[in-house]
């Protein structure tokens, strides 16, 4: 994997269970000023499959094999890599705000070495039924039919149970907020902002830019 950066690059992570909401205040995050918003269904939407780390990446998904995590996290840097030179990304100036990415503890530590989390928003649902509703409403709304299915719901729903939720014990109390997920978008929106402006790194990069 290449090599950390000198500076850790600033970074929120919003986890929570499929049909939670994350890429719901995720996209609304990146939509402010000095707030860069990285699903990492995008990262890989985006990658070239003509590099050689692309086509390492064809190599397991051509198969229907799981992607390394090493890899996977490479790939990922890749491409945050690609759009800090291109500018679109401002390191310097920005907050990353991590949606999809990391998906399991091993992923959590890789990105240690160049990221810095300065706080895991946990959006909660402990109702499973609303879960599978949110997810069975999302899945035919896009007209992934096949994403509807019981048996494909809760078999994401363990998936998120056994591999990601224990990322949650990784990181240090006082890095997690629980959430609840189940109020209104824009409450839940309100919740997160709340937390971030009262952290001692944002009034530092807002003193930074001001």
């Amino acid at each position: 994997m290449s090599k950390a950066l000198g500076i850790k690059r600033p970074a929120f992570l919003i986890l929570g269970a499929p049909g939670a909401g994350k890429g719901t205040q995720g996209k609304v995050l990146g939509s402010i000023p000095r707030f860069f918003h990285c699903a990492c269904g995008d990262v890989f939407r985006s990658l070239d499959t003509r590099t050689s780390i692309g086509q390492r990446f064809v190599h397991y998904s051509s198969r229907g094999e799981l992607v390394p995590d090493e890899l996977t996290i490479e790939l990922w840097k890749a491409q945050v890599d690609n759009w800090a030179d291109s500018h679109v990304y401002k390191p310097d100036i920005d907050f990353l705000v991590l949606d999809g990415i990391p998906r399991n503890v091993a992923q959590a530590e890789m990105i240690g070495s160049f990221l810095d989390i300065h706080q895991v928003f946990h959006l909660s649902c402990p109702n499973r039924e609303e879960l599978a509703r949110r997810m069975r409403k999302r899945a035919l709304k896009d007209n992934r039919i096949d994403d509807a299915s019981d048996r494909v719901i809760q078999q994401r729903i363990a998936t998120y149970e056994a591999e990601t939720k224990p990322i949650l014990d990784y990181y240090s109390n006082g890095l997690v907020t629980d959430i609840d997920a189940t109020q209104p978008p824009v409450k839940v929106l309100n919740d997160i902002i709340g937390k971030i402006v009262s952290l001692p790194i944002f009034k530092e990069f807002s003193q930074q830019i001001a």
